[in-house]
């Protein structure tokens, strides 16, 4: 365990202790981060994304990175959008469970 500040570093896997300023480039960030967001800017940033992006079965927001869970912001219609499963094809509804989308 231990805290981990300006590390620059292939390939590496650190089980416990703290990351700051993480940055991922040219890769994905495997297992699972756990613990609370501290948000020193003063806030998250979303996903963004319009409409017609959401609804098209070929743009990255339905081919990458997509399970359930995920969440978009749709600058369109000013929403939470929220994907139902990982496939391409796999429906957003807003944030409340209404208005589905079905990329096609």
């Amino acid at each position: 365990m231990g805290v981990y500040r300006g590390v620059t570093q292939d390939n590496a896997t650190i089980n416990g202790g703290t990351l700051y300023n993480v940055t991922v480039t040219g890769g994905t960030l495997a297992g699972t981060l756990t613990g609370n967001v501290v948000a020193t800017a003063g806030y998250i940033q979303l996903r963004t994304a319009t409409a017609a992006n959401i609804a098209a079965i070929a743009n990255a927001v339905n081919t990458t990175g997509k399970v359930a869970g995920t969440v978009v912001f749709d600058v369109t219609n000013s929403k939470l959008k929220v994907a139902t499963g990982a496939n391409a094809n796999s429906t957003w509804v807003d944030a409340d469970g209404t208005n589905a989308v079905t990329p096609s």
